[in-house]
């Protein structure tokens, strides 16, 4: 097995965390702090072609592996994991089920300028009632003539307040349960579709979190992603391909407190030397360095599985698994090794900290991910 980057994917790395250590790092106490969604960074990861990485360039997109992908999200994330999640929701939830199951038509119509970061997408799959249980979907969709009547609302929908085209699942035929979920694409402007309420959030507030609301919203017929019954599986898929990227946005909120924490370390003198020099130190640093590596290596293997075009589910919720968890726990140690400064929104550990929690959450949580995984290994 060969662990070495390609050159292009080392040159995919240098660029992204030039632009992280430039223009995103220099922003994200003030993102985070004001809750602002960072356009003028968004604008920039789409000139850089970080919107659309895995899409083919003939599609609007960058025309990269998923590996180049993994390695993009960790360099934005370890700097700002706001902007993180915006660009890989946008990659994974949204340009990545259009890409496999559009029409040429929709392909020029919603994926070009989706890919090539033109207009901005969000993935309508979670309801109030219907979470990790996904097949529990009430929003409907019901074909009049040439429309689909939508009724229903989406909620915790990241980059729901800005996005521009959303993907969402309904209920076309009630008694078929999960064979009833249609998947369609719903733009912004489009009468009775509506943002409702924005959720005010613990942790990565340079991006929103948005319910969307559906009343009496028509949309045309061809508007229809896929096959009438296949939204259950293609959201589903989706997910697996949407939890490498949340593995990565981990790696890099994890990365970035080990490093602070690895610098105060250095730095901080307490009985006559820096506490590197405590065992007690040096062993919570061994350990958050080695969960970190373990979690990337098994981020990159789904990465890579994908890639080969191969399942990769089970490897896909171990990433994700892994390094949620190797995220919350390496930025706890980091606050503990900073201190009483750790705690303070002096330092960006507590920021890390914050940001971290959400990914043993969304795209599936640990639990979930457990789940993934028991299934696959006892079947």
């Amino acid at each position: 097995m060969n662990f070495d980057l390609t050159d292009e994917q080392k040159m995919i790395q240098d660029m992204a965390r030039d632009f992280a250590a430039k223009e995103v790092a220099p922003k994200a106490a003030e993102i985070d702090k004001n809750h602002r969604y960072p356009a003028e960074l968004v604008a920039k990861m789409a000139e850089l072609g970080l919107m659309g990485m895995m899409v083919p360039e003939e599609q609007g997109g960058a025309g990269m592996d998923s590996i180049s992908y993994v390695i993009a999200i960790e360099e934005i994330s370890a700097a700002c994991a706001s902007t993180g999640v915006i660009m890989s929701v946008n990659n994974s939830l949204v340009c990545d089920p259009l890409q496999r199951n559009c029409t040429p038509e929709q392909a020029e119509k919603f994926l070009k300028p989706l890919a090539s970061g033109q207009k901005l997408g969000c993935f309508g799959l979670t309801e109030p009632n219907a979470g990790s249980d996904a097949a529990g979907q009430k929003t409907t969709a019901v074909l009049d003539g040439d429309e689909w009547v939508l009724n229903g609302a989406k909620n915790f929908i990241t980059n729901g307040n800005e996005a521009d085209t959303a993907i969402v699942f309904a209920m076309t035929d009630k008694e078929q349960g999960t064979r009833g979920i249609s998947t369609f694409v719903v733009e912004k402007g489009t009468p009775g579709f509506s943002i409702g309420k924005l959720e005010d959030k613990l942790g990565i507030c340079g991006s929103s979190t948005a319910e969307l609301v559906f009343e009496d919203c028509r949309i045309p017929k061809d508007n229809l992603l896929g096959k009438v019954g296949e939204g259950f599986k293609i959201a589903m898929v989706t997910l697996d391909g949407g939890r490498i990227g949340i593995a990565s946005q981990a790696l890099g909120i994890a990365r970035a407190a080990l490093t602070t924490a690895k610098q105060h370390a250095l730095d901080r003198v307490q009985f006559g030397k820096p506490i590197a020099r405590l065992q007690a130190i040096q062993w919570m640093v061994a350990d958050m360095a080695t969960r970190l590596d373990s979690a990337r290596l098994l981020t990159y293997r789904a990465a890579h599985l994908k890639d080969q075009k191969k399942r990769f589910s089970r490897e896909a919720a171990m990433g994700k698994l892994a390094a949620s968890e190797a995220a919350m726990w390496i930025t706890t140690k980091a606050i503990q090794i900073l201190g009483g400064y750790g705690y303070t929104k002096e330092y960006p550990v507590e920021r890390n900290f914050r940001d971290a929690k959400i990914t043993e959450i969304y795209e599936g949580t640990s639990e979930i991910m457990r789940l993934v995984i028991a299934m696959n290994e006892l079947s």
